[in-house]
């Protein structure tokens, strides 16, 4: 079985392919090349076939569908970009992609967000509609297929709190049992490295109508005031710059405090796993163990090892799973392929539903 999933990154689109679970297709391409001409996608994917299934780029998720079935609402609700904004490398990219991936006739499928899923209480879901976008959804999946094998344990013994410390945004992911029952989003969840997180929402009356662009703002650049700051950069301008330090603090508290929200919802995580491109950085992960551990055993995020993110490596299994690959069992125990309704179901604020 030879299967292929796409992780649409704020910074790179990760290719990554399984056959029977051992690496053919290992790669990452800058977003904003990927944004320029995406036939260097698509180029990649017939370079290797036969493909049995590819998992695209989802962006928010709909309700598992075949890419020859996707509709410009389904491209609204991927990306959730009002017509009239500027565009931004990642969705504008990502949008480019699914319509030449779509001319492809290749049997690519997009899935669902943690939103979508049937494991999750209706309750949890009201008035959000970031819970975990698509590429969250595949790092839990894998987060599963990881903790399982590495600890000789069954699906359904898998109990955890998966936190991804991303470029653009942080985000939490509470599985019980090996199904996701709770997530808090990237524009939910505390200060990221680009975002400003959770959004106070008198700051939103007097911005007044804005773009998408200032989700991708506000975070730990934007507060430093250091436009050309790497993640890597980080720890080291927190011990002499006051304004890093005081950036450094809010981003870790954020993510402790969004832990032990998600505790609420898995009482005993055996363990609190990280994930995302800075918990690869020694200084960052070493402090957000020292946080969390006494939540539980903080752990990282295996995987393949491999060059792709862990979000691509969750799509793969995912595509594994749809071909009725080794991973079925896995995506049919998290309930997966029974995911339903729309990302906007939830809200109650305005009109939205109805748009």
């Amino acid at each position: 079985m030879r299967v292929v999933g796409i992780d649409p990154g704020t910074k790179s689109f990760d290719i990554f392919g399984l056959e029977d679970e051992k690496i053919f297709l290992d790669e990452s391409i800058p977003t904003e090349e990927i944004d320029r001409d995406p036939d260097r996608l698509v180029k990649l994917l017939l370079d290797v076939v036969p493909i049995d299934v590819v998992v695209g780029p989802s962006g928010y998720g709909i309700s598992l569908k075949h890419i020859s079935q996707i509709t410009n609402e389904d491209l609204f609700q991927i990306v959730l970009v009002k017509d009239d904004d500027v565009g931004l490398a990642v969705l504008t990219g990502l949008v480019k992609l699914i319509k030449k991936m779509k001319d492809t006739k290749l049997n690519i499928y997009l899935i669902p967000g943690v939103i979508h899923l049937p494991t999750i209480p209706d309750y949890r879901k009201l008035n959000a509609i970031d819970m975990g976008t698509a590429d969250k959804l595949c790092c839990a999946v894998l987060a599963v297929y990881d903790y399982s094998r590495r600890h000789g344990i069954t699906y359904d013994e898998v109990s955890l709190i998966l936190v991804e410390v991303g470029f653009g945004f942080n985000a939490g992911i509470a599985i019980e049992k090996g199904r996701i029952v709770d997530g808090i989003g990237g524009s939910k969840a505390g200060l990221g490295f680009l975002t400003c997180g959770g959004l106070d929402m008198e700051v939103a009356y007097l911005l007044g109508s804005f773009s998408k662009n200032i989700l991708f703002t506000g975070g730990v650049k934007t507060i430093i005031g250091d436009d050309k700051l790497t993640p890597e950069d980080f720890p080291k301008v927190a011990m002499i710059n006051e304004r890093a330090n005081l950036a450094w603090e809010a981003f870790m508290e954020g993510i402790e405090k969004m832990v032990r929200a998600l505790k609420t919802s898995v009482k005993n995580p055996k363990a609190v796993i990280l994930s995302g491109r800075l918990s690869n950085i020694p200084e960052i992960y070493k402090e957000l163990e020292n946080r969390l551990s006494e939540i539980a055993k903080v752990e990282k995020l295996e995987g393949f090892h491999a060059r792709a993110k862990a979000a691509a490596q969750g799509a793969a299994l995912i595509a594994d799973g749809l071909a009725g690959g080794r991973t079925s069992k896995l995506i049919e125990h998290m309930k997966i392929t029974e995911a339903s309704g729309t990302v906007l179901d939830h809200v109650y604020i305005g009109d939205i539903r109805s748009k």
